[in-house]
């Protein structure tokens, strides 16, 4: 499919609506569709060579997009995915953090990189099946990111990089309905891929082998180093830092009476640092790469809720904007495992405040 839109698809009464071939996103394209908007389905090509999902995904979507009866498009955006997603991610194991790769692919690329493609054509919205909402402020203005209303399935927290600007051309229709509701709006539309499962997996890393992504990427192959304690005593040889993440107990390849995990990584002197379970816990962190978003920016001391992973039932604490683009959060009660490179957002009930990369 061509990557440019004719111009008589172009204008302000358009809605780009990012369709990977899943459930999610035909569903938001449907309802676009029946809410009355100009639709045109578009779908992300990210990797060259295209993996079997992606291939398998497009021509879902394609599939989806010609049953809805509106215009679809390939945008091939994988030099950007390349440089901004998968770059990032291996040189991070790199420097001994664990990354998230959906944030920064929602930061740079699916939304950023869409944003800047629909201001280019002159288009006035775009949209994805996140499942969040996206609403104005009446009194101060601005414009605010919530949760979905299914817990199981809220996704905001990937999304808490958006900016006033993206938020204000933001369209997220499957933010007030649950995953059972969304299957059974595709299956009484007879689509095809009203039933089609999630995979688990990171999309570029198919069977989760990050270290051989990472090896294969970056050409550089892990040098074995010291696994030591937290008071400096050596254990055994480990395999290469990006094999390990904090938290992590199996594939050590040592034996010890107790339960022992991995506590920090140094990829200075390239030691893995291990400890038992109760070493795992910290009350406080530091975050710089921030955006906020309920506010311009903390002037004082907060009291939040803080969730340091996608799967972290956020927790109560206090943040606090130490500089221009740094936070520190102390949280009311020790959390496990707070690992450098992950996201950690900042909410206030439903509503996103901001966030950034804990440090």
């Amino acid at each position: 499919m061509k990557d440019i839109l004719p111009l008589d698809f172009a204008g302000p009464n358009i809605v780009l609506t990012a369709m990977s071939g899943g459930v999610d996103s035909t569903a938001a394209a449907l309802l676009l569709q029946r809410q009355g908007h100009d639709v045109i389905g578009i779908n992300l090509k990210l990797f060259t060579p295209p993996a079997c999902s992606q291939k398998d995904g497009a021509q879902a979507a394609r599939s989806a997009a010609q049953r809805l009866g509106i215009p679809f498009y390939v945008f091939d955006f994988s030099q950007d995915f390349g440089r901004e997603v998968m770059d990032r991610f291996a040189n991070a194991y790199l420097r001994g953090e664990t990354p998230n790769p959906c944030v920064d692919c929602n930061r740079y690329v699916k939304l950023g990189k869409l944003f800047r493609r629909a201001e280019a054509l002159g288009c006035g919205h775009i949209a994805t099946g996140h499942y969040a909402r996206v609403e104005q402020d009446s009194a101060t203005g601005r414009w605010l990111l919530r949760k979905g209303l299914d817990q199981a399935k809220d996704q905001s927290y990937f999304l808490y990089s958006l900016t006033q600007p993206q938020l204000a051309r933001l369209l997220l229709p499957l933010g007030g309905l649950t995953k059972p509701q969304v299957r059974a709006l595709a299956q009484e539309a007879g689509m095809e891929n009203a039933q089609r499962q999630e995979s688990q997996d990171i999309c570029f890393v198919p069977g989760g082998d990050y270290a051989a992504f990472i090896r294969a990427r970056t050409g550089i192959q892990p040098q074995p180093g010291d696994f030591v304690g937290t008071a400096g005593q050596v254990y055994g040889q480990h395999r290469g830092i990006l094999n390990y993440t904090v938290g992590q107990r199996k594939g050590l390849g040592l034996s010890f009476p107790q339960p022992m995990y991995v506590c920090a990584l140094r990829p200075e002197s390239n030691q893995v640092v291990l400890g038992e379970n109760r070493e795992l816990f910290s009350r406080r962190l530091t975050a710089g790469n921030l955006n906020f978003i309920s506010v311009p920016s903390l002037p004082r001391p907060a009291s939040v809720k803080a969730k340091i992973r996608y799967r972290h039932q956020e927790q109560p604490a206090t943040a606090v904007q130490t500089g221009p683009d740094q936070l520190e959060v102390v949280f009311d009660q020790p959390q496990r495992a707070i690992t450098k490179g992950q996201a950690v957002v900042l909410y206030d009930g439903d509503k996103v405040i901001g966030g950034g990369t804990i440090l």
